[in-house]
């Protein structure tokens, strides 16, 4: 097999199992179990081109919040919803972690994928709070209604790390099975 055509099944390989993880949101989960924040970091540890580690998972978010949105809670929804209201605070919270996984994950191992996970549980915790409270009613505009805001989801953190390190578990390490288990990827980045 040359070499375009391993580079070509590796980003197959990791497109797919994007793809897989993303649409795992569909099966019924806790709060905030999710894998999308272990996704940006998979795709910053393995793509080879920056603009794949940023893309591509937000690409496998954005469908699966296609069928979410319009199938499995399309009662919520008046019409097909491309986007939902406040999108980019939880998309943008993904390219952070995406940004802090290419810093983190340069060499993979589990150290660093755990501490990857911890990293991207309190990024999406500080972001995708802090857009809660932004002109909210229900909070403040202050710094004790922020402290407050962040207080309130301090119960839905279990669910969000829990993903983090369950989904990073099964990215990585089942890359990492293929790669030894097949030799037809490569490990390097």
């Amino acid at each position: 097999m040359d070499t375009s055509q391993k580079f070509n099944l590796r980003t197959g390989l990791l497109v797919l199992l994007v793809l897989l993880a993303a649409l795992s949101r569909l099966i019924p989960h806790m709060p905030n179990f999710s894998p999308l924040a272990a996704i940006s970091l998979f795709g910053a540890a393995y793509f080879k081109k920056t603009w794949q580690a940023f893309l591509i998972p937000v690409a496998a978010t954005w469908l699966s919040d296609l069928l979410i949105n319009n199938v499995v809670y399309a009662a919520y929804f008046p019409s097909f919803t491309w986007l939902y209201p406040g999108f980019y605070w939880q998309y943008g919270s993904y390219l952070l972690i995406a940004l802090s996984g290419l810093l983190m994950l340069k060499k993979v191992n589990i150290t660093r994928v755990v501490g990857a996970g911890l990293m991207a549980t309190a990024i999406f915790f500080l972001v995708t709070n802090f857009a809660v409270w932004l002109g909210s009613k229900t909070y403040p505009q202050n710094l004790a209604g922020l402290i407050s805001c962040y207080v309130a989801g301090i119960p839905f953190i279990k669910g969000t790390l829990l993903g983090n390190l369950v989904y990073s578990g099964a990215l990585f390490g089942t890359f990492a099975w293929m790669q030894q288990r097949y030799k037809l990827v490569s490990a390097d980045r």
